[in-house]
């Protein structure tokens, strides 16, 4: 843990010089070195700081807080295949968030977010409670269901756009996932729902608690509502930003917590923040490679996250699916 930490900050730092040398204009990891420092060019620090690094920070934001949501979602659901854009959380944070955005576009910045947080919790209770059975939750049934709920809610979006074709290029970004044309009042209405990501680490000993159930964590004195209730708010509140910044990025939520549990285990103390770091490194990685795939057509990064993820989504859930 104390060297995985250092090295995943490293290589994020690493993959944002690059992102930020890619363009139209090619600029060189020196150039972007000193326009960082405030030496370079006047034209090559405008096109970087004004264009190309706001792009950087909703990127690795956004991956960030879905993987933190995504952590904190398989903590208190206690189900490996909980993720944002898997529950109902991505699919009602970005239809509320489309329907806000072509009925009122001249709200201000903080309304996005704050519709997104509705839907997200109304498309999450969905998925929760149609998945209850008289077992509990089974892994394999919350999966299908938040398909069919995401689904469902994604083909609204969609009626919702094609009824409404005024604005409808910013609201199709909700779809597909992408941070193009990320400019700093983007950042600024991502950034103030980013503090819940230090706030997460105050919930770390809680959702070790919650892994052992609701007898045992009661038995040693959590209130199990309040802190499931605290969590999954916490949890919908991230995903539902990051959909505004970046649109629904599939699958970063799922494969992140994924991978930082194989790397350092279940303490959520551990897992969060390498969680975070992986999820920045995958949303940033993927609009990277989206834009330097085929140029000068971008590939958007939730297409890219895509097709990384469903492979290992299907694997998942067939190895799930003997345990349901």
């Amino acid at each position: 843990m104390a060297v995985l930490l250092p090295l995943l900050l490293a290589a994020l730092l690493l993959l944002a010089v690059v992102a930020l040398g890619l363009g139209a204009v090619r600029t060189p990891p020196a150039d972007v070195l000193r326009a960082l420092t405030g030496a370079g060019d006047e034209l090559t620090s405008r096109i970087l700081l004004e264009l190309r690094l706001p792009r950087v920070l909703v990127a690795a934001l956004t991956g960030a807080m879905f993987a933190a949501s995504g952590v904190i979602l398989q903590g208190v659901v206690r189900n490996p295949l909980a993720s944002p854009d898997l529950v109902g959380v991505g699919a009602g944070a970005g239809l509320a968030a489309t329907v806000l955005l072509l009925a009122a576009p001249a709200a201000p910045a903080w309304a996005l977010p704050v519709g997104a947080f509705v839907g997200a919790w109304l498309g999450f209770a969905a998925v929760y409670l149609l998945s209850r059975g008289p077992g509990g939750l089974s892994p394999a049934r919350l999966a299908l269901i938040g398909i069919a709920v995401g689904s469902a809610l994604g083909a609204m979006q969609q009626l919702v756009i094609v009824r409404a074709p005024d604005g409808v290029a910013s609201a199709l970004a909700f779809l597909v996932g992408t941070v193009y044309g990320a400019d700093w009042p983007r950042v600024t209405r991502v950034l103030p729902w980013a503090a819940l990501l230090p706030a997460s680490m105050l919930l770390a000993r809680r959702l070790d608690v919650l892994s052992f159930g609701e007898d045992i964590a009661t038995a040693l004195g959590t209130r199990v509502n309040v802190a499931r209730g605290v969590a999954l708010s916490v949890a919908v509140g991230l995903a539902a930003a990051a959909v505004t910044g970046s649109g629904i990025l599939g699958f970063v939520g799922l494969i992140a917590p994924h991978l930082a549990r194989l790397l350092v285990g279940g303490l959520h103390a551990r897992l969060l923040p390498l969680a975070m770091l992986l999820g920045a490194l995958l949303a940033l990685g993927a609009d990277t490679v989206g834009r330097a795939l085929l140029p000068p057509l971008e590939i958007p990064a939730g297409i890219v996250t895509t097709l990384i993820g469903a492979p290992y989504f299907l694997w998942l859930l067939r190895r799930q699916g003997g345990k349901a």
